[in-house]
């Protein structure tokens, strides 16, 4: 009689264990990637920051400059 309560409220379904767990795995793979992204942005960020610190100095007058060779 107990399991046949069980199963009537809705007992656990394997099936559904089972996407719950492919799913709860999926959330974490892309919170994983999420932090990689983050990380990759910041570095390339960061960077573009001290390349642009590094051109600051730099004063290209454009009528002077030689043209490049072809």
């Amino acid at each position: 009689m107990a399991k046949a309560l069980l199963g009537y409220v809705g007992g656990s379904d394997p099936r559904v264990l089972g996407e719950m767990r492919r799913l709860q795995q999926r959330v974490q793979d892309l919170e994983s990637e999420l932090v990689r992204m983050q990380a990759e942005n910041d570095a390339l960020s960061a960077a573009a920051r001290h390349q642009d610190s590094m051109l600051e100095g730099i004063d290209i007058d454009v009528h002077q400059a030689e043209p490049a060779l072809t």
